[in-house]
């Protein structure tokens, strides 16, 4: 077999990838499904890789009947745990063709169309946030990504204009996500981190007092607040934060890798109030813009500060450099990229973004429906209303042992996949509501 030419062995396959695809996207609902432990899945499949190969229905065999069936589906309407998604079937479907083209995202000289498309995609999120024409960005694989990308653009342009200190700084909520600490410990930068109330809101009085109180403050080049906490849903003081900023020439990242989605919305758009002064956000379409793994959105107020803080010069790329055009290698930490914003283009431009805005709100409706009906059960206790989808609730009187209990029973039962936490050092239960339709 000629590994990289269309032959009827190829034929085969495509018709067996087709096959599964299609059959995929028929099922209503997602099914969904569960772990194995290493030692079924040993004794269902075993080796997959020799010397000779396999055929390719027995390969699709294993992974139809036995490797996808043990993966939880993340757009099930039975995922409520984590971060659900909900891919259109448009963008499901547009990522097959991504896939098939062999595009290098790169650059414009090698994927000028689909840069296009992408940055028209990125122009509505942009527009969403009321940044300036001038505004640009890049997707990248996902929050973690996006964050750790907008920070070091941070640092560079903040250490234009002021002597490196010992140690560079940045500030941040407890309640900031984990990606942001990894982001701090990779880049070799320490964090000032700040308590929230029983919100888990960063203030912008908050921010003051800390700073404020800090002899080392001339050491920080950045302040992050979160639009959308990941365990409660929460929305930082945005405005607040830009002005305390601001006023001490700070570096505003906002990651909103969850919850500027919202800004679709126009129910929620004012607890957004103040994102239109960040210098960098974060969304991730693949999370509440209904976009299939893996996509996040990068925006950048100024994209010029990036570019410098991130292009990359060698001589094998000076063709690169021949055309003014947009290359998204400049605008985060990756040089080769897929060109995963063109199925959230693809289902943009196909459904509009009227579609948009309606799915987003329908989907604040069941989280505000879910609240409600927490509240009205005598043995639930609603912890926070829902500012965007996340609900915190608990189940009175029960014991960390009998939350993890319930819910192995309810993914047993593929009834639901709804794993506790802990809100301030309780366990209780989140789910994340999501419209399927």
């Amino acid at each position: 077999m000629q590994m990289h030419h269309y032959d009827t062995a190829t034929e085969k396959m495509a018709q067996l990838c087709f096959g599964y695809a299609t059959q995929r996207l028929r099922l209503d609902p997602v099914p969904l499904d569960h772990p194995m432990s290493l030692a079924e899945l040993d004794a269902a499949v075993g080796p997959t890789i020799s010397a000779a190969g396999h055929d390719p229905e027995q390969v699709i065999g294993w992974f139809r009947d036995v490797l996808a069936p043990a993966c939880i589906s993340a757009d099930s309407p039975a995922f409520l745990s984590f971060i659900p998604v909900a891919p259109t079937k448009a963008s499901q479907l547009f990522d097959v063709i991504v896939s098939s083209s062999a595009i290098c995202a790169s650059d414009w000289l090698e994927g000028a169309g689909a840069i296009y498309a992408e940055n028209q995609a990125l122009r509505w999120l942009a527009d969403l946030a009321e940044f300036p024409s001038t505004s640009g960005g890049v997707f990248v694989s996902g929050g973690s990504a996006a964050n750790l990308s907008a920070l070091v653009a941070a640092r560079a342009s903040i250490a234009e204009t002021r002597d490196r200190p010992p140690r560079w700084r940045v500030a941040l909520a407890d309640q900031a996500h984990s990606s942001l600490v990894n982001t701090l410990r990779i880049m070799d930068v320490d964090a000032l981190t700040i308590p929230t109330g029983p919100d888990d809101r960063l203030t912008g009085e908050a921010l003051r007092a800390a700073l404020d109180a800090d002899p080392d403050a001339g050491s920080i080049f950045a302040v992050v607040a979160t639009a959308g906490t990941t365990n409660s849903g929460s929305i930082d003081d945005l405005a607040g934060i830009a002005d305390v900023a601001h006023e001490r020439a700070l570096w505003v990242h906002v990651d909103g890798a969850y919850g500027l989605a919202g800004l679709a919305a126009p129910s929620i758009r004012d607890h957004f109030a103040g994102i239109e002064r960040a210098d960098s956000f974060v969304v991730d379409p693949h999370k509440w813009l209904f976009a299939p793994f893996d996509c996040a959105a990068l925006l950048y107020r100024n994209p010029e500060t990036a570019r410098h803080a991130h292009s990359q010069m060698a001589p094998y790329l000076d063709s690169m450099r021949a055309t003014e055009e947009w290359n998204p290698a400049d605008y985060a930490y990756h040089l080769t990229r897929r060109a995963r914003g063109l199925p959230f283009w693809f289902s943009l431009a196909v459904h509009g973004t009227d579609a948009y805005r309606d799915a987003v709100e329908a989907t604040l409706d069941i989280a505000r429906d879910a609240a409600r009906r927490i509240d009205a059960a005598p043995h639930l206790e609603l912890i926070l209303h829902p500012e965007l989808t996340a609900v915190l609730w608990r189940r009175t009187g029960w014991s960390h042992e009998q939350y993890y209990e319930w819910s192995n029973a309810m993914l047993r039962d593929q009834r639901a996949f709804v794993m506790p936490t802990t809100f301030h050092g309780e366990t209780v239960f989140r789910d994340i509501a999501f419209d399927h339709s």
